[in-house]
């Protein structure tokens, strides 16, 4: 339950402000590949993330936590004061975005495309086997170029 009053800042500089209300009102969404900026009035010491494979929360200063969401399912949020005890405990969900991104069905392989304005593959867990793979691989091995072409690959 919320003890403070706790802003929250979204990827696009959305803000509200929440009161001890909010933890009755359901979970935290946060969107698969995207960080939620989390401020605490009175300062945290440490925060903990019930499954580090759905969510990575991390300390950016006393006032500010970063939530990045990492696989799709439900976690939650324990944030500790200085005298360890939980001021925020929060149920954290994490989901895919549905903002410009199409799916192609092909049977029962699914291949995901970022559309925005041209559709190019995108990585999206629970994509074909085969789709995915090819795509990372496309994309480690371009990484990997432009790590090697900025002279840090030596």
């Amino acid at each position: 339950m919320l003890e403070k009053l706790v802003k929250w800042t979204g990827a696009l500089a959305l803000v509200l402000q929440a009161s001890a209300t909010l933890a009755q009102e359901g979970p935290v969404m946060v969107t698969v590949d995207r960080a939620k900026v989390f401020r605490i009035d009175d300062g945290a010491s440490a925060v903990i993330v019930g499954n580090p494979f759905i969510a990575d929360v991390a300390m950016f200063d006393q006032n500010t936590v970063v939530i990045t969401g990492k696989s799709y399912g439900t976690t939650n949020l324990v944030i500790l004061d200085e005298n360890n005890k939980p001021i925020v405990d929060e149920t954290i969900t994490v989901r895919a975005s549905d903002n410009d991104v199409v799916s192609v069905y092909r049977r029962a392989a699914r291949e995901t495309l970022s559309c925005n304005p041209t559709c190019e593959p995108t990585l999206r867990l629970g994509d074909a086997e085969s789709t995915f793979k090819a795509t990372a691989e496309q994309a480690a091995a371009r990484n990997d170029m432009a790590v090697q072409a900025a002279g840090g690959g030596n």
